[in-house]
């Protein structure tokens, strides 16, 4: 059976289109699937390593363009795809057997807007299509009920007993919080908090997630802990503000991931500045740039920076994030922008760890 030479002519003008990240291009990175010719009609799918990829409109203006330098095609068809890779390792296959990354967000100290974070993110990888689960790791003051707008009580599942999550805004949800008196205050031990954890993974019937937010309690204590023993993380995100102060904070949690063997996948600055609605001037209320210093003396990445803004905070306190409320606002623009850049480090760390890309299932991105 005799091949068509055009199909080579077409993937050899494809092998010029480079990810920016990987430095290696779409065809040796396994990419370019189902590649089809027809007359003078040429037609593949560009399948990305995560839905959220933030370069995805420039690969297929490139691979079109690049298509186009062939005197014979008449149109090019390109149907863009994703299919998320698995960040470290292969996953504890008896608590998440269908997680493909865990990521958990951090920090050195309280305040500095983990929670928010957490939310928008989840709701902003959620929104590429990605399916995402958020885990509400603080056992003490669990808030992301509130945040996303719940109330009720997850349901027990009829087949196999696992506890169905909630869902909100198309995000999986699991939190302590629903299953306590908002009045009464949680007095446990550590071994507790580690057996919270535990069944929160074990007995909750997360389905097929590309992407599960943890969001972490304050400090080093036991949640974070406890979470990288029980399950590999794909990663952690570390948020801060722009003080210098808050370099000694993050150290410390850079620190304690490192002695875990936790990659840490960049910082966030929260509360960056903040934009006066009266004559939309830019203010550094709390200084300017500590993220970036705190990410570059750590040889970290910068992952972006989060404007301080009321609707962030009205959001959350009536649970609807900002993200979904006001998604063409500078601070959701921001979300959105900090989740890219998070699923980006995932799947160079993926990427780099396993190889070429070998896509199991797609999914057809929204255009």
């Amino acid at each position: 059976m005799s091949t068509d030479p055009r199909r080579e002519d077409v993937l050899r003008t494809l092998r010029t289109v480079q990810d920016p990240d990987l430095h290696r291009d779409l065809v040796s990175l396994g990419m370019i699937q189902d590649l089809k010719i027809d007359g003078d009609r040429v037609s593949f799918s560009i399948v990305l390593t995560t839905p959220a990829c933030p370069v995805r409109d420039s690969f297929k203006e490139q691979a079109e363009q690049a298509v186009r330098t062939l005197d014979w095609p008449g149109s090019v068809s390109i149907d863009m795809q994703a299919s998320t890779r698995t960040g470290r390792g292969s996953g504890n296959e008896q608590l998440i057997p269908h997680v493909k990354n865990v990521i958990a967000v951090a920090s050195g100290k309280g305040g500095v807007g983990k929670s928010t974070t957490s939310v928008n993110v989840a709701l902003a990888l959620a929104d590429t299509g990605a399916k995402v689960g958020l885990l509400d790791g603080d056992i003490y003051g669990p808030n992301i009920p509130l945040m996303m707008g719940l109330k009720e009580k997850p349901q027990l599942q009829s087949e196999g007993g696992k506890i169905v999550p909630c869902r909100s805004y198309g995000v999986r949800l699991m939190s302590i919080g629903f299953f306590l008196d908002e009045d009464n205050p949680v007095i446990w031990r550590g071994p507790m908090v580690h057996g919270a954890i535990q069944q929160f993974l074990r007995d909750v019937d997360w389905g097929d997630l590309d992407y599960l937010v943890v969001y972490l309690p304050p400090g080093t204590g036991d949640a974070p802990l406890s979470l990288s023993q029980l399950i590999p993380l794909s990663g952690v995100v570390i948020v801060t503000t722009p003080q210098d102060v808050a370099l000694q904070d993050v150290a410390k949690g850079k620190a304690m991931f490192r002695r875990l063997e936790v990659p840490v996948l960049g910082v966030v600055e929260n509360m960056s500045y903040f934009i006066c609605p009266g004559c939309d001037a830019r203010h550094e209320i709390f200084g300017k740039g500590g993220g970036e210093r705190i990410a570059a003396q750590f040889s970290v990445p910068f992952l972006g920076a989060v404007p301080l803004q009321p609707r962030v905070r009205e959001g959350g306190d009536q649970g609807r994030p900002v993200v979904v409320t006001h998604p063409e606002s500078a601070e959701a623009s921001a979300f959105r922008s900090v989740a890219g850049e998070i699923a980006r480090q995932v799947s160079i760390l993926a990427v780099a760890g396993q190889g070429a890309f070998v896509p199991a299932m797609t999914l057809t991105l929204k255009k």
